[in-house]
């Protein structure tokens, strides 16, 4: 009876410290912080959130379940690479708030169309789906989306109020 006992204080220590840490916060951004630069390194599974050159704050991210390699066509769960813009935001999103990427340009759609395939869209910077937020940083623990970047709520909100519409967003391999 006293190793089960032990067993079950254990677990519960065990789950304790995991949701601790899955909603220990960072450090914020100032207030009124404006990032000018968005840079993805999928790599890294890293945004990084710039004024010019000046680095404001990185985040640790999740990508599409298949990240190495370039989007090439839709349900490939892929995360895009290149040049982007902030081209919309979506507050009502079935992912705590969504920033939606440019992707993709038009040389992208013309070299999918010649290979006879859709090349996706509706890529994003999202938080967690709607009633999960309380995985909080457990999520990266794999890469689950369908080729989006993936954060915390709480760093989705961060990263609403700091990136405009119009910005440039640069995903890196």
């Amino acid at each position: 009876m006293t190793s089960m006992r032990a067993v079950a204080i254990g677990l519960i220590a065990a789950i304790v410290v995991i949701g601790a840490w899955a909603h220990w916060p960072e450090p914020a951004l100032p207030e009124h912080t404006q990032a000018n630069w968005v840079v993805i390194r999928k790599d890294a599974r890293r945004l990084e959130l710039y004024r010019d050159e000046q680095l404001l704050k990185a985040y640790p991210v999740s990508l599409g379940r298949h990240p190495t390699g370039a989007k090439d066509r839709q349900g490939d769960g892929r995360t895009p690479e290149g040049e982007f813009r902030i081209d919309g935001r979506n507050p009502r999103s079935s992912f705590h708030k969504a920033l939606h990427i440019s992707y993709p340009t038009a040389s992208e759609v013309t070299l999918a169309r010649s290979r006879g395939v859709d090349p996706g869209g509706l890529i994003m910077i999202h938080g967690i789906k709607n009633g999960l937020g309380w995985l909080g940083h457990l999520h990266r623990l794999i890469d689950w989306t369908d080729g989006c970047i993936a954060v915390t709520n709480r760093e989705m909100d961060e990263i609403w109020l700091a990136v405009p519409n119009g910005t440039r967003i640069e995903l890196r391999p």
